[in-house]
C-alpha cells in the first residue's frame, strides 16, 4: 500500500497543504490526475476547488468524487485518491451511503491507488472511527472504516498543559479511556505531523512527533524520522525501550 496520513490540512502562517509540500510532491510523483472525497465538510464544490488550488502548481488535476455519476466508478478509475478533514461521522457515513468506502480500501489494499488523508481522512484510514475527536452529527451504519493500518490514530493529538485550569479530560485521558475499552494501539500525532507507510513500512514525517498508547504500557514518544513500521504486523511489541 502507498498512504500519506497528515494530521493537519492546514497549519498557522501557511496555505492550505503548503506545510507538507515536499510530501505531497513526493507521493503524488507521476500521478496528473486526482479523485477528491470532500464528504467531511458540507459544501463539496468550495472544499474541492480548494484542493484543486493547492495541487494545480504540481501539476495534479483534481475531480470532486461528489461529480460523478457514479461515486464508485471514479474511485475504480483513479490512479490517486485524497479523503479530506472535516466531521469523520458525516465522512463515514457518506463513505458507507456511496459504496465508495469499500470501493478505496479494496483498491488502496491491492496497491492499485495511492491514499492520502488529512484528519478525518486519517481516522479513515483506520480500523475504525473511535479515536476521531468529532462530534456525532449524524449516524453511520457502524464505526468500522477503512481498516488499512491495523492500529488507530488520533490527528490533532495535543499534549497536557500542565499550566492550565481546565478541569476537563486532556486528549491522553481520552485515549486511555479507549483502551480500557479496546485493545488497540493509538497513535497521536501532533499537528504538523504526517505517517508515511509503502512497501510495508512506516515512518513518521512532518515538523512534529507523535506519542503512542497501548494497553498496558507506558506511552512512548516518537519522532520525526523514526521508523514505525513495528505497527503494521497487527501484533506489535511495545516492550522494547524506546
Amino acid at each position: 500500500m502507498n498512504l500519506l496520513l497528515l494530521s493537519n490540512s492546514r497549519t498557522h502562517g501557511y496555505g492550505y497543504l503548503e506545510h507538507v509540500r515536499d510530501e505531497v510532491t513526493e507521493f503524488l510523483a507521476g500521478a496528473t490526475e486526482l479523485v477528491f472525497v470532500p464528504y467531511a465538510l458540507r459544501d463539496h464544490d468550495a472544499y474541492t476547488a480548494t484542493v484543486a488550488d493547492a495541487l494545480r502548481p504540481l501539476g495534479v488535476a483534481v475531480t470532486g468524487v461528489h461529480t460523478a455519476a457514479d461515486p464508485v466508478a471514479a474511485v475504480t478509475a483513479a490512479e490517486a485518491v485524497f479523503v479530506g478533514g472535516g466531521n469523520s461521522f458525516r465522512l463515514l457515513k457518506t463513505l458507507q451511503d456511496t459504496g465508495v468506502r469499500d470501493a478505496i480500501a479494496g483498491r488502496v489494499r491491492s496497491g492499485a491507488l495511492r491514499y492520502m488523508g488529512a484528519s478525518a481522512g486519517t481516522n479513515m484510514a483506520c480500523p475504525t472511527l473511535r479515536t476521531t475527536n468529532d462530534m456525532p452529527i449524524t449516524e453511520p451504519d457502524s464505526f468500522t472504516a477503512l481498516g488499512l493500518v491495523p492500529f488507530q490514530i488520533n490527528p490533532h493529538y495535543v499534549d497536557p498543559d500542565p499550566s492550565s485550569t481546565h478541569m476537563g479530560e486532556t486528549r491522553e485521558q481520552r485515549i486511555t479511556e479507549f483502551l480500557e475499552q479496546n485493545d488497540v494501539p493509538v497513535l497521536g500525532i501532533r499537528e504538523g505531523g504526517l505517517l508515511r507507510v509503502r512497501d510495508g513500512s512506516a515512518r513518521l514525517g512532518g515538523v512534529k512527533g507523535a506519542r503512542l498508547f497501548a494497553r498496558g504500557a507506558q506511552p512512548r514518544e516518537f519522532a520525526p524520522g523514526d521508523d514505525l513500521s513495528f505497527l503494521l504486523s497487527g501484533t506489535p511489541r511495545f516492550d522494547v525501550p524506546a
